[in-house]
Formats: structure tokens, sequence, C-alpha cells
């Protein structure tokens, strides 16, 4: 490693932790809607039940010794401040694995995954799937602090990616990501081509954002129709906190900085809504601590509206339609998933694609991490 990459810890001050307790207990919650369920977002009895938990049980201290444990650091690359794990195998000639999250995630989403990742054989697996783990903070989330000019688009973000893992001395290595980490894993293949031995991704590769042509439809197989439904039901029922963060952060950053059981329930919203099964409640899926873990880095960070506008609002790149690489690319789609393969062909170069239908959300790596681990082992193999 250079001089430009610091070791980094979490260290959030006892007086921050003191007065989100502070807020938490001042919250003033709204009016219940008719039926108070989920139909209309949190509902108020749960959203009350969850603020209690968070100000009176949840041990933020505990956490954070817990997320300590594995080695941080943060790099300036272009200006910008890069928070990141990197976590070595014991295993020589592990290969070097790169980990993007997506939102409402953070790095936390993979802090699971780095045991059996760096040592597989005391997860049951083999030595020669060892890898090292590099876990960025994407800019404008968490510990990578706040962006202070645009044009942070899934390309760009893919060069910084390949920038940092330059620096860490790697000249082969894989990627992998899911939401928006799906976008920048192709990207860093885009700028590295020759270093970059093979992409993996879940959840949204191939999801078709445009009414597909007669020919496509009548060709799709049940499953792919079923993901085609669920997309078009996206569009109607659940584009719109898409549309808010991608046209107004700054207007709906003053609110959630402000408010920790706003912050709350627009994040929880979601674990409820893209985990699987959906009807759950959310901590049935993935432990409630690990959940307001996740929330709690947004709080201490403000981080809700610089993540939204790197997420949502920097348009130039995340739509535009790209010849493929030649980098083997392998997808995992889970029952929340809806991707679909042929129209990943048109950018990506295809070589294993698995579709778990049964089982698995949005949060691949929270919710089925054996399953990811599995996949990605054998999708790497053959490229060591």
């Amino acid at each position: 490693m250079t001089a430009a990459i610091q070791p980094f810890r979490i260290d959030i001050p006892d007086r921050s932790v003191d007065e989100l307790r502070r807020r938490l207990g001042e919250t003033r919650f709204p009016p219940p809607l008719p039926g108070d369920d989920w139909s209309t977002g949190v509902p108020v009895s749960y959203l009350r039940r969850v603020v209690t938990y968070w100000a009176d049980e949840f041990e933020w201290a505990a956490q954070q010794a817990a997320l300590n444990t594995f080695p941080q650091f943060t790099t300036v690359i272009e200006g910008q401040t890069i928070h990141f794990l990197h976590v070595r195998s014991k295993v020589e000639g592990a290969l070097p694995l790169v980990l993007t999250h997506g939102w409402p995630g953070s790095f936390l989403e993979f802090v699971d995954l780095i045991g059996p990742l760096t040592d597989p054989e005391a997860h049951g697996g083999a030595a020669v799937d060892a890898f090292d783990v590099v876990i960025p903070s994407l800019p404008g989330f968490g510990f990578s602090g706040s962006v202070v000019e645009g044009g942070w688009d899934a390309a760009r973000i893919g060069q910084t990616w390949a920038t940092l893992m330059e620096r860490l001395g790697y000249d082969r290595y894989g990627v992998q990501g899911g939401d928006i980490g799906a976008a920048v894993s192709p990207e860093v293949a885009r700028v590295a081509p020759t270093h970059v031995v093979g992409v993996h991704v879940n959840g949204s590769m191939g999801m078709p954002l445009q009414a597909p042509s007669e020919a496509d439809l009548a060709s799709l197989t049940p499953l792919e129709l079923d993901r085609l439904e669920r997309v078009q039901t996206f569009m109607r029922e659940e584009y719109g906190y898409i549309a808010i963060q991608s046209t107004r952060p700054q207007t709906l950053a003053a609110g959630l900085v402000d408010s920790p059981a706003g912050q709350l329930a627009w994040i929880i919203d979601k674990f409820q809504k893209w985990t699987v099964p959906h009807k759950a409640l959310p901590e049935t899926i993935i432990p409630l601590d690990r959940i307001l873990t996740d929330v709690s880095l947004y709080w201490f960070t403000e981080s809700a509206g610089t993540a939204a506008y790197v997420g949502y609002a920097q348009h130039s790149a995340w739509g535009a339609t790209r010849k493929p690489t030649g980098v083997p690319t392998g997808v995992i789609m889970f029952a929340h998933d809806v991707g679909i393969r042929r129209f990943a062909e048109r950018e990506n170069t295809i070589t294993r694609w698995t579709d778990v239908s049964d089982r698995g959300g949005h949060f691949a790596a929270l919710e089925e991490p054996q399953l990811l681990v599995a996949d990605l082992a054998e999708f790497f193999r053959p490229l060591r």
C-alpha cells in the first residue's frame, strides 16, 4: 500500500449517540392512515415499536466495536475520500475481489461474507476458492463522505475502483455487486478489462425499463414474463422513491438528516418491501440490530441526501447502452430480482446465469449469504 492510504477506525462520539437517543425520544409521530398497514408505507404502530427499540435497547457501541475488528482505510481519489475495508486471506494466491453495495445499503451488507470468502476452509469450503476482499463505501455514502461535485455516475465510480485496486497493488481481480453495485461492477471491467478477470452481479442486470418488442414478448419464458410484470408493477406502484431521490435529493435530506425516525422509516420501508418473503416483517429475515446499524450509519454520517444524489441523480451514464467488454460475467437472480438474460447479454458477456426463484431478495448478501458465496466460488474458480 502507498502513503496515500490511511488506516481508519469508526469513532462516533458518545455525545452523538446521546443526541440520537434524545431525538428518538422526542419523535413526533404522524397520525396513522386508515388501516395503518404497509400499503401506505411504514405503519405508525410498527415505527413506534422500532423507534423505541433503537432508543432504549440498541447498542451502537457494540456494533461499532464489531465493525472495527475489520481493517478499514481511507484514500483520496479525484478529490473524493473513499472509505473501504480490506481483508487479506491467509491463503497464498487468493484472488482479490471488490464488493460494491447499493442503496439503502452500505459496506455493512458484506461483513458476513468476509469470513467465508477469505477463509473458506473454516466455513465448509475449499482453500482454492479464497479471496482477498476490498469493500468500498460508494462516494456520498457513509464514511466516504459528501461529494463536492457532480458526475459520480457508474462509469466514474468504476474508474475510481480501478484506481483503488491499483493503489493496493492488485493486477488481477474480480468484481461483484448488487443494485448500484451491479451497475458499477461492469464499469470496472470496461475501464480495466485486462485487470478484471470476471464480473459477478445480483439483482438488476438485464432489467427491461422499456416495453419489449412483440418478438421478445413472444419468446419470453413464464419466469421472464413474471419478472417483466413485476417491473411494470414496480414502475406503477414503487417508483416514487426514485423520483424524489433523483430530482429533489436536497429537499429530502432536509427532513432525513434532522429526524432519525424519518431516516429509519425511509430505509426500513425498503427492507420490508424488498426482502423475501415480502409479507414478512424485515427483522424476521435480517436481524433488527443489523438493519439499525445500517440506518445508524446513514444517520451519523448525515448521508441521506448525498447518497440519494450519487445513487439516483447522476443520469449521464446509468441508462447508456454499451458494447460487451468480453470479460466473463456471472449473474445470480434471486426471487425478488427481475433481470432477464437476453437483455443483459446485449451489454455483457454472460458466461453463467443462475436463477433462484424461491428465495432471496434485494439484500442478497444479508438474506442468502451462503448461496451468494457458493455462486461466487463456482463462477470465479475457472477464472483464477
